[in-house]
């Protein structure tokens, strides 16, 4: 029987690795935040002030970081972002206060943001190098590791396994998987239609690009408002016992991994605008769903019709932006990635605001609008 060596794994599923190993080391640090609470003795806008500092920090990278990552390369972009980023997680629950904790979420912040602009243009023009698209294959290992963290995160606190042993864990398995998959990242080619010269210092997005940031922002407004607030809306709407409000953000986090993994072969066969469309159509159905339902079993169909919409929207945008030859393509991605970033953080409590004072319902009647505008803006998106 051959084996399998880590010299025969393919050059585009070490970034997807990238992907995964990120995914796997935030999330479970973010599943375990009522533990650093706990530990930091933090009342929850506390908390919330101290994550100010880890979305500071993502803002910083996708700013900043285009000109280091072209000129350190795929391979030592991916070892300094990935895992760096692993061991300053890792080692925030050793800290012994919020205080001495925030600079390293700021840091692994920059890093992370280092490691969205490598991951996304590598993905990229591998996908040029191969002449089928991975880009949203690539974002479904980030999703699964998510999900995945998320059920390991529950099963070490059911254990009564601390957060500090728990990521130990968790940055063990990475470097010792990610020191072989990462040092032999190989970088790809550039699209032979990209322009080139010096990449800006400064990432910001151009008045062409914002039809992109509307499309890739739109899902992301979806997706904070099923992740953040379905759990609360199964709660005050229905007064759904706690396992069935969770199921909420769990079936939503699967639909949308379960839609990445398998999309790229639907946008091959028809055309990124195509799919945008129709994605942005399920995602309005889903919202319509939740906004309206009159049972919970209906209300998770909705979720779950959201989560499929949302699922490859973000990815289409970034292949676009990496696409667009107006300008190199790291710097449309990171500004691309720098204004949806900005979405998703700021969104959720925008509808928290509306929320309280209009009702949860209306929470996800104000985001149709924005996805319907999506649709729009979809004719921005590449038929290639």
């Amino acid at each position: 029987m051959k084996q399998t060596r880590i010299d025969d794994v393919k050059p585009h599923h070490r970034i997807f690795f990238t992907q995964f190993a990120v995914a796997v080391s935030l999330g479970g640090l973010i599943a375990r935040l009522p533990d650093l609470q706990t530990k930091f003795g933090l009342s929850e806008g506390q908390l919330g002030i101290l994550l100010i500092s880890l979305s500071s920090g993502v803002l910083t990278g996708l700013t900043f970081s285009v000109r280091f990552v072209e000129r350190l390369g795929a391979k030592w972009s991916a070892l300094v972002s990935v895992l760096g980023a692993s061991l300053l997680f890792a080692t925030i629950p050793w800290m012994p206060s919020a205080l001495s904790a925030a600079p390293l979420f700021f840091v692994a912040g920059i890093l992370t943001g280092m490691f969205e602009i490598n991951s996304n243009i590598e993905t990229d023009r591998h996908e040029a190098a191969l002449g089928y698209r991975i880009m949203s294959r690539a974002h479904g290992l980030w999703s699964l590791g998510f999900f995945l963290s998320a059920l390991i995160a529950a099963a070490f606190r059911q254990a009564d396994v601390s957060v500090e042993v728990h990521m130990l864990i968790v940055v063990g398995c990475i470097f010792l998987a990610g020191t072989f998959v990462l040092s032999r990242v190989e970088s790809a080619p550039p699209r032979l239609d990209q322009q080139t010269g010096k990449n800006s210092l400064i990432s910001f997005p151009t008045i062409g690009l914002m039809p992109l940031c509307l499309v890739g922002a739109a899902p992301l407004l979806a997706e904070g408002a099923s992740v953040d607030w379905s759990a609360i809306y199964m709660r005050d709407v229905f007064d759904a016992a706690p396992f069935i409000g969770g199921l909420g953000p769990t079936i939503f986090s699967l639909a949308i991994a379960l839609g990445r993994l398998f999309m790229d072969p639907i946008v091959d066969r028809y055309s990124p605008k195509l799919v945008a469309v129709a994605l942005l159509g399920i995602t309005t159905f889903g919202l319509v769903t939740v906004a309206t339902a009159a049972h919970p079993g209906i209300a998770l169909v909705g979720f779950a019709l959201i989560g499929i919409g949302c699922s490859s929207l973000y990815p289409l945008a970034i292949s676009a932006a990496a696409q667009r030859t107006d300008r190199p393509s790291p710097v449309n991605v990171a500004a691309l990635s720098q204004t949806t970033f900005i979405v998703f953080f700021v969104g959720p409590p925008m509808l928290g605001f509306v929320a309280e004072h209009f009702g949860i319902r209306m929470s996800y009647w104000v985001v149709i609008p924005v996805v319907l505008a999506a649709i729009l803006a979809a004719k921005s998106l590449t038929s290639s």
